[in-house]
């Protein structure tokens, strides 16, 4: 069987709530489309976009020193914290900026293939951390007093399993989305 032509309309004015800023009596900074932040979709790219850079800062501060005794693990998980986030921070600048963006990528199957390989990524990402900091820097922490890295790289892998099923969540909004069930 074969599939026609896509059409894609956008219709002027179609959103997902208030435009702008509201001010005691008008709203100002129409172009921006800030009501995309309070709908289920905005809040969940919102969440994912903190926990990643979350993510990312304790990788930076706390496990830079020891990335050497993790080996792979810490590289593998800051590089698919640092790839995710851009991205979806790019997306939310995106949806922000214009209304008809949203509406186009939200229709496409980009959403669904980036969230469906970030959601693989951050939990392939967090077990081979969780292996990594059990095996390495949990015997540091028994010996060492005040050693931070543990708790922090183990915050780090607990919080990259929360970002993946985020993800996972939002590819299959997205792909009801793309299907048209919405």
């Amino acid at each position: 069987m074969t599939r026609g032509p896509t059409i894609v309309r956008v219709t002027p004015g179609s959103g997902t709530g208030g435009r702008g800023i509201k001010c005691c009596c008008c709203r100002c900074c129409e172009c921006f489309n800030l009501g995309y932040l309070t709908t289920q979709h905005g809040l969940i790219k919102l969440a994912e976009a903190m926990l990643g850079g979350l993510c990312q800062s304790l990788l930076v501060k706390y496990g830079m020193a020891e990335a050497g005794s993790m080996g792979s693990a810490f590289h593998s998980f800051l590089t698919t914290a640092s790839a995710c986030l851009l991205t979806t921070a790019l997306l939310i600048t995106c949806y922000v900026l214009s209304n008809n963006t949203q509406q186009l990528i939200r229709q496409s199957i980009f959403e669904c293939l980036f969230n469906s390989v970030a959601c693989f990524l951050y939990l392939s990402a967090s077990s081979y951390m969780g292996v990594a900091v059990n095996i390495y820097l949990y015997p540091k922490y028994a010996l060492v007093s005040m050693y931070s890295a543990y708790p922090a790289m183990t915050a780090v892998y607990y919080i990259g399993v929360i970002v993946g099923i985020l993800h996972g969540v939002d590819a299959y909004i997205a792909y009801k989305y793309h299907k048209g069930y919405r």
